[in-house]
């Protein structure tokens, strides 16, 4: 029986992180939760303790959190799941990505929210848009069908180890999707319900300025990883 392990990014979200956390293990997947503390201000930490979540701390940073996650995990975990603490994604999707990891046949499972049931303003057109254009240039360069950047997806812990990922900001996940498809991991896209956040504020998508800044280092990440 594989052991999993589910990492959870999270700057200032309070309001929410309890309740994901609690989903997770509601689902019985889970052998740990762990959160990163990714230089909140807020009693994030506090709740997500609170709720039995294992919590470790990183500098700001998207990336940076992920990586402290996959360092902080237990030495028999075999399967990595990520995703976002405000409440968007829905944990009782986890089995879905889970299993063909589980089962052998895929190293790699992403959940799309586009091609699921998107709650009405949960996401916005640009975030929308990002997913597909890069789904189609990963097409191009790797020949593997991406739709979505979605944070919610669960890898080999060995796979991932072999992708050397470096990014240290919102190009992670692009990151983690371009070197799976160009290493050759056996890649499946899976259709994920997104709500819209349980609380708080949206660090990209809900400022100008945010959404500026994730989308320079996705397209830094896009030219780094594509020419390296």
């Amino acid at each position: 029986m594989s052991s999993i392990s589910v990492i959870i990014p999270a700057l200032d979200e309070e309001e929410p992180i309890a309740g994901v956390v609690r989903e997770c293990l509601a689902t019985g997947l889970p052998n740990e939760v762990i959160v990163v503390d990714n230089g909140s201000t807020d009693r994030t930490a506090a709740r997500a303790l609170e709720a039995g979540a294992r919590v470790v701390t990183a500098p700001r940073g998207y990336g940076r959190a992920c990586a402290a996650g996959v360092r902080a995990l237990s030495p028999g975990c075999d399967i990595v799941v990520f995703l976002d603490g405000d409440g968007s994604d829905v944990p009782a999707f986890m089995n879905q990505l889970v299993d063909p990891v589980a089962h052998g046949t895929h190293d790699f499972v992403i959940g799309s929210r586009t091609r699921g049931q998107r709650e009405p303003g949960s996401m916005n057109l640009q975030q929308i848009f990002a997913g597909r254009l890069a789904g189609l240039i990963l097409r191009f360069l790797y020949g593997v069908r991406y739709t979505d950047m979605s944070p919610f997806r669960a890898i080999r812990r060995d796979a991932l180890e072999r992708l050397d990922m470096r990014e240290q900001t919102y190009g992670w996940n692009l990151e983690m999707q371009m070197k799976a498809a160009r290493d050759g991991l056996r890649v499946l896209e899976v259709p994920v319900n997104h709500r819209r956040r349980a609380g708080g504020e949206s660090k990209v998508s809900g400022t100008f300025r945010g959404t500026f800044v994730a989308g320079s280092r996705i397209v830094a990440t896009l030219v780094r990883v594509a020419v390296g």
